[in-house]
């Protein structure tokens, strides 16, 4: 069945079809929002600054010109995302919070999202304070008298709070992470933008590095689809099972663990860490005090140093990678569960023998699942220093070119599996 025949089939089914134009339309909600600017600001000397700023040039990306146009909705998902990561933190420190994210099910999981949810309220405020002493020290955004600064924070954080709802709400009413597919929109969204701006550079003179984008382009995105596809399956055993006259189990399956078991959830946090330094060194800058005002100039240009930058993306990337998976997959738990139901590995004994096992294969898939994404965080860089075409850096950019596929295979895989339920063909 060709493509078009697929989306045809795909709007016959009334549930389905409901979902995705519920999607469509929060997605247009979000860039209607970020189109919305805070007043009185300078839009060129905004552009000026996201251009020479690396860091909040790619989070500008990830926000899809929200925070270049100075909206309401200016610091996008970041809050929730920061507090989410707080929290993921705290569980390895309150054994309370883990049992409660861990042991206690879907609804222990609420409840866990809901402290996040309220810790997102604070972080949202400090950050938007924090962006309006910076865009107002680089004279980007006019003076603002007490009331005008507490309504234009309340405006960012009410701005970042509507973003974390309508996430919410793609992810409860509609096809895919709402999270995921905010940030995907965005990424799309710039896209035109930067193939534009690569047009208008158009050199003749630098046709061998048009080539070399082209072929790039195509090896980064087939790299792209092979790691998010790439699984390494762990044989699995049933032992035969007798239940009055009925026999249960004696069948062989596997365990997939995936090479990237975390997806683009560690870029995203390593982001958010490093934003966090530079905020703070350009709020200090203007101190009064001598010391700490060089002090917090020589962090914010050692901050923007190229080489430390991709360094540390580098290692906070992979270091996330495998923070994260060791908090969403626990081997002592999947070994245990296996036990109950009578599974095991063929060679390896049940109980502490197959988590250290899955342990073992964990860490050697995950090494290399974790290199890849620091690679793929920094490559924008390697590929800007080497071109010395800002927008090639975004078009082929690893980090917003894994989270598009990452993002379309996973939207395809729920479609496929809605299509299933219903016995039609897969997608």
């Amino acid at each position: 069945m060709r493509w078009h025949q697929k989306i045809i089939q795909i709007f016959k089914i009334k549930d389905l079809r409901k979902k995705i134009l519920f999607v469509l339309m929060i997605l247009v909600i979000f860039r209607i929002a970020a189109n919305i600017p805070v007043p009185g600001i300078d839009a060129e000397r905004l552009r000026q600054f996201f251009g020479a700023n690396q860091l909040f040039g790619l989070l500008n990306i990830f926000t899809g010109g929200a925070m270049e146009n100075m909206s309401i909705v200016m610091l996008g998902l970041g809050p929730f995302i920061t507090a989410t990561i707080i929290m993921q933190l705290l569980t390895m420190i309150f054994p309370q919070l883990e049992a409660l994210y861990k042991e206690e099910g879907e609804a222990g999981r609420q409840k866990f999202n809901q402290y996040a949810r309220m810790l997102t309220v604070p972080l949202a405020a400090l950050q938007s304070y924090g962006m309006l002493v910076l865009l107002s020290r680089q004279n980007i955004l006019g003076a603002l008298s007490s009331p005008q600064w507490i309504i234009s924070i309340s405006i960012i954080t009410a701005g970042a709070l509507f973003l974390m709802w309508l996430g919410e709400l793609i992810s409860e009413k509609g096809i895919g992470n709402g999270v995921s597919l905010l940030i995907f929109a965005g990424i799309v969204a710039q896209v035109p933008i930067s193939v534009r701006e690569i047009v208008i550079a158009y050199d003749p003179s630098k046709i061998p590095s048009y080539l070399a984008f082209l072929v790039l382009a195509l090896v980064i995105t087939a790299s792209v689809v092979y790691i998010t596809e790439g699984r390494r399956n762990i044989p699995v055993s049933y032992a035969k099972r007798i239940r009055g006259r009925r026999m249960y189990g004696g069948v062989s399956t596997y365990l997939p663990l995936n090479v990237n078991p975390a997806g683009v959830i560690p870029i995203i946090f390593a982001l958010s860490i490093m934003l966090f330094p530079g905020l703070v060194a350009n709020f200090m800058a203007a101190s009064n005090v001598v010391w700490l005002a060089n002090a917090a100039r020589f962090i914010g240009a050692f901050l923007q140093n190229p080489w430390f930058y991709g360094i540390s993306y580098f290692i906070l990337v992979v270091l996330f990678t495998y923070f994260y998976t060791a908090v969403t997959f626990d081997p002592k738990n999947v070994a245990d569960n296996l036990q109950k139901m009578g599974g095991f590995i063929p060679g390896i004994r049940p109980g502490k023998s197959t988590s250290d096992f899955l342990y073992f294969i964990l860490n050697r898939v995950l090494l290399f699942g974790a290199i890849f994404l620091g690679t793929v965080a920094v490559l924008p860089s390697v590929v800007q220093g080497a071109t010395g075409i800002a927008a090639f850096g975004f078009v082929i950019g690893g980090t917003a070119l894994l989270i598009v596929v990452s993002v379309v295979l996973e939207t395809v895989r729920q479609i496929e599996s809605q299509l299933v339920m219903r016995e039609y063909e897969g997608f």
